[in-house]
């Protein structure tokens, strides 16, 4: 590859990404096409037409498959796994009870969507969103109010979370294809990610509840599908569990931070061990070995069935791996046949901001097509040669992959598996799940844009 030049001019180059992002719609829209299957065809296709030597292709397709996999299999996998543990310790369910407790009735809202930022640190939004409904819809039925105000603020904080926060997919695997630091990632994808759950998913959630005083549904009466220990944990238990990650990392984060500065010496063994412990695999591993023994053996499980508990948790996220490994191989090809670079100079010239780039294209795909994780890795993989070539600070690179976030995540509609799932969990019809989530889904996305277009111009 060292030795081949593109010789493909600019237009051609662009025609044939447009083409390749309209055939991956076409593939997973209109034939249904799986899309992990569609994006790793769509690849194989791009590097073709761009006359990558043939000779080649199979490695440029393996090295973007496998840079992507390196990275977020381990996070995604760790993560299922944590998330796992929680919600079948009944850990989700005390902590919920807990804040409402705290909060009082009439904050009942907040106290739940407070309870869904936390641990939708680690849960995926379906998984987190079908754990805390039950108790939601409880909380409703027992004050007598509607269920959008007090289900919608906790599916917002799902969301959100899983928009913007790693260890969620889209957010780590983007962060990987931008060359964001994921500590710097995490701590920007908070500081965006709250303020836009209470502007576009609170507030939202208690005037939806009073247009829409929908019946609190009897869907999901029938309790969670792992019975709970006997030995509930308490709500501190779970908050230091969720919290655990997070302060590792952020311990990484900050000796980064004091070693540039020349406070700390980053040769040091103690830095680099205590670096080790806080980097996102292993910061994750920790933590599910920490809650294995809290949230599992430590409650009354024996340890086969903690086992099983933890093999459980990674059937569901097969499919996002490798979707998210695949999205990583089609923006290998991008990069490698010299679209990026195209597309990267067309920017250029029409002096669009790459952030704002980022935001309308990710958009774009997810109105298209449906899927944030494909809108997500997409975008990133169309853009990635501009964000390298613009010598971005490392915080306005996380602003870039936030503002991609927040593209990929508007106008939920009918070809979302989220809008279906949302609108049948809370006994909605289709006029009104637009009305209600949609809306919420598209107030996030650009809420959440703006926030990451301040902290752009502001790092």
């Amino acid at each position: 590859m060292e030795d081949w030049v593109q010789t493909m001019t600019t237009p051609a180059l662009l025609g044939i990404a447009a083409g390749a992002v309209a055939l991956i719609l076409l593939l997973i829209m209109r034939l249904r096409v799986h899309a992990f299957v569609a994006l790793v065809l769509v690849s194989l296709l791009t590097a073709l037409a761009t006359g990558l030597p043939t000779g080649e292709v199979l490695g440029v397709l393996n090295e973007g498959f496998g840079k992507t996999l390196a990275s977020v299999a381990l996070l995604v996998g760790l993560g299922a796994m944590l998330g796992r543990l929680v919600e079948t310790s009944g850990g989700a369910k005390v902590l919920a009870e807990s804040l409402v407790s705290r909060f009082g009735e009439s904050r009942a809202p907040l106290a739940l969507g407070i309870a869904s930022l936390i641990f939708g640190f680690p849960i995926f939004f379906d998984a987190g969103l079908i754990v805390m409904l039950p108790v939601v819809f409880a909380v409703a039925r027992r004050l007598g109010e509607p269920v959008l105000r007090y289900g919608l603020p906790a599916a917002g904080a799902f969301s959100v979370m899983h928009v913007f926060v790693p260890p969620h997919p889209g957010a780590v695997a983007a962060g990987e294809l931008l060359g964001a630091n994921m500590g710097t990632l995490i701590a920007l994808g908070l500081l965006v990610a709250l303020p836009t759950w209470y502007l576009s998913s609170y507030l939202f959630g208690l005037w939806a509840g009073r247009k829409f005083p929908l019946a609190v549904p009897d869907i999901l009466s029938g309790g969670p599908q792992v019975e709970p220990p006997a030995q509930l944990p308490s709500a501190g238990t779970v908050v230091l569990m969720l919290l655990l990650p997070l302060l590792l990392i952020f311990g990484n984060t900050g000796l980064d931070l004091l070693s540039k500065a020349g406070t700390v010496d980053a040769d040091a063994g103690w830095v680099q061990f205590v670096r080790l412990l806080g980097s996102t695999p292993v910061a994750l591993l920790i933590s599910v070995l920490v809650a294995s023994a809290v949230l599992g053996t430590g409650r009354g499980r024996d340890k086969a069935s903690v086992e099983k508990l933890l093999d459980s948790s990674l059937g569901p996220i097969a499919s996002v791996v490798l979707i998210t490994g695949a999205g990583g191989m089609f923006g290998g090809v991008l990069r490698s046949s010299g679209i990026g670079d195209a597309i990267e100079s067309s920017l250029s010239n029409l002096g669009i901001p790459v952030i704002l780039a980022a935001f309308l294209i990710a958009g774009i795909l997810r109105i298209a097509q449906g899927s944030a994780t494909v809108a997500l890795m997409t975008a990133a993989a169309l853009i990635q040669p501009a964000v390298a070539a613009g010598q971005h600070s490392p915080g306005q690179v996380a602003a870039i992959v936030l503002a991609t976030a927040a593209g990929s995540v508007i106008a939920s509609h009918v070809n979302d598996s989220g809008f279906w799932l949302v609108g049948r969990l809370m006994n909605m019809d289709v006029p009104t799940t637009l009305r209600t989530w949609t809306v919420m889904e598209t107030l996030i996305g650009v809420v959440g844009f703006l926030f990451a277009a301040l902290l752009f111009m502001v790092l």
